[in-house]
């Protein structure tokens, strides 16, 4: 057996709405408390890293693969044009304006720890509003550039964690999101005016015109006449709806009201609660671009071009391959879309509404099959029949359906012989019916001759690695191997840290006895049983995470390690100094070294 590092168990039971509930590692929720602990598991992860010999081959391949160009959708603003790119050699993207680097975070910081999170022209795209963040934290502070001097004429202003930021007419005045609050700033003014006070999550745009504020939440909806001095008017709805004013001046509505995958709507700002159906996409939307003649709407592996007029559907695009879209937008008669499937780094493709299009074809990845299971559940292999060594990648919330993706990661581990499968999960009001899909997609996988529970692993990041530690909590006998990275263990006290108090919209709140009783009954941490031969575990977690804390990954680590009963390792890897989104070719290395090894891979 395994020797583990020493973990006190408490014996702290507490009753919750009628239930017992042990917390024995609750002392590992202290960053403090567990600082000798966690050099151990260091040392431990360490050790066992240094037996993997392949790590280092590993590493070379991800990092050949990761090594590709890309370049963002234009963004276009007074003639000029605004683009992310990133050339081979470079660890970040750099923006540009035209053809001229404009902002580079390694120039800004060479140490590499500091990242551009978001970014927006004015209109006339003479400054630029800019957010940086260190180290992976994401508590991006904003500042302005004056473009033409290259001089930082404001900020940086602090709480701007991912903001919008819509621009007046004026280009020296914006609308923004501050410490959860929408606030309206003017260049040079230390004192911003509080536009709406209610902390959430908000999305904001103005009309090309200036005239109209559009302000929206996951639940509410506020439209803002900026010729008056009138308040925004706040329009409440019963279901998810998004609402802009197109450059035609229209009311465009997106709304999940009586159309579970969204329907599309028009109307006029002047009498913003009367719209009437404009189109139906068959598929979730994830974008709307307004030309001068049609309007395109995406999905996340389909645009379709409409009449702007009536909505009537006229052409499907033919894209290059059986792959995804994103990053839609769109300028005059033209508009660009991102594109990438399991072998094509992400693209950017461009329609001109006034030319006939010759869809550019690409290579269809090799050895790709599509299985469905009999609950419903579609897996997409790449890879070549098996039985052989497996990973199995899902996520399973927050609405996110995984679709074909370039990934270096997945690459690599085909290329050396395995077979990587992604389950498109379907989100349920219950999360443990997420799990089963899980479950049942491995189940699927054994049965019908693609791998075996000694080849097979799972793997899965944030809202994934709960899913991942779930599975492997309930069903240990089905796999290899769990990596479970920056996951959600505790999900009785998962409101208390990161950001979780914003995600019981998805989760539930254990301040209800109804959501309690469900959080308890799928949380990991609580669902660990003495004595039951766990698989291999590779838990993740980052010191910088600001959305799930690494104490999660602390007591699942010690609930396992001192559970189970297989000679199969339970290991943390912990990084200090990175965030929530900034694992790199290293952390992928050490995870295909840990799970090749597990799963037989590298015999």
């Amino acid at each position: 057996m395994q020797s583990y590092p020493c973990a006190e168990r408490l014996t702290l039971v507490e009753q919750v709405h009628g239930c017992t509930v042990a917390d024995p590692y609750r002392w590992l929720e202290d960053p403090l408390a567990s600082e000798r602990w966690l050099r151990d598991q260091d040392d431990l992860w360490l050790t066992y890293a240094a037996s993997l010999t392949s790590r280092f081959r590993w590493k070379s391949r991800v990092r050949q693969l990761s090594d590709v160009s890309s370049v963002s959708t234009p963004v276009w603003r007074g003639g000029r044009c605004f683009t992310l790119r990133r050339e081979t050699g470079q660890q970040y993207a750099v923006l540009y304006v035209d053809e001229t680097p404009l902002l580079d975070p390694k120039q800004l910081d060479p140490s590499g720890l500091t990242t551009l999170d978001a970014w927006q022209p004015s209109p006339d795209g003479t400054k630029l509003a800019y957010q940086l963040s260190r180290g992976g934290d994401e508590r991006s502070a904003l500042s302005v550039l004056d473009i033409s001097s290259g001089q930082v004429i404001d900020g940086p202003i602090d709480g701007c964690r991912y903001s919008p930021v819509a621009w007046l007419p004026d280009n020296d005045t914006f609308y923004y999101v501050r410490f959860r609050q929408v606030r309206r700033h003017r260049l040079g003014d230390p004192d911003d005016a509080t536009v709406l006070a209610g902390e959430a999550s908000y999305g904001l745009e103005i009309s090309a015109d200036g005239r109209w504020l559009t302000i929206c939440t996951t639940t509410d909806v506020w439209l803002a006449d900026l010729t008056t001095d009138a308040l925004p008017r706040h329009l409440p709805q019963e279901a998810t709806t998004i609402m802009s004013v197109g450059p035609d001046g229209r009311l465009y509505v997106v709304t999940t009201q009586d159309a579970p995958t969204g329907r599309i709507c028009v109307g006029d700002p002047t009498e913003p609660t009367v719209w009437h159906d404009y189109i139906r996409p068959t598929a979730p939307l994830t974008g709307l671009a307004v030309l001068d003649d049609v309007v395109l709407v995406s999905t996340a592996t389909e645009i379709t071009v409409h009449d702007r007029l009536t909505g009537r559907l006229l052409r499907t695009l033919e894209l290059p391959g059986h792959g995804s879209v994103g990053s839609l937008s769109g300028h005059g008669q033209r508009a660009w879309f991102t594109y990438t499937d399991s072998v094509t780094p992400p693209t950017v493709c461009c329609y001109d509404a006034g030319k006939v299009q010759t869809p550019l074809r690409h290579a269809e990845p090799s050895d790709t099959h599509q299985l469905t299971t009999s609950s419903g559940v579609e897996l997409r292999v790449i890879g070549k029949p098996g039985p052989r060594p497996t990973i199995l990648y899902g996520y399973g919330g927050f609405g996110q359906e995984l679709t074909p993706t370039y990934s270096a990661f997945a690459l690599a581990w085909v290329e050396a012989g395995g077979s990587f499968v992604t389950a498109t999960l379907r989100t349920r009001h219950s999360k443990q019916e997420t799990v089963d899909d899980f479950l049942a997609a491995a189940e699927h996988l054994i049965a019908e001759g693609w791998t075996t529970a000694d080849q097979l692993a799972i793997c899965g990041e944030s809202n994934g690695g709960l899913l991942t530690a779930a599975a492997l909590t309930q069903r240990p006998e089905l796999f290899a191997a769990a990596v479970c990275s920056a996951p959600l263990t505790d999900m009785v006290r998962y409101e208390l840290s990161g950001l979780g108090e914003r995600w019981t919209a998805e989760y539930g709140t254990a301040q209800d006895p109804d959501d309690f009783k469900n959080l308890l009954s799928y949380s990991p941490y609580h669902r660990v049983a003495d004595g039951v031969k766990y698989p291999a575990v590779l838990l993740t977690a980052f010191g910088n995470d600001t959305r799930v804390d690494p104490l999660h990954a602390r007591k699942l680590c010690a609930a396992l390690q001192h559970a189970t009963a297989s000679t199969r390792p339970v290991l943390l890897r912990f990084e200090p100094d990175a965030g929530h989104t900034t694992g790199g070719v290293n952390l992928a290395a050490d995870i295909l070294a840990f799970v090749a090894h597990q799963t037989g891979l590298d015999s």
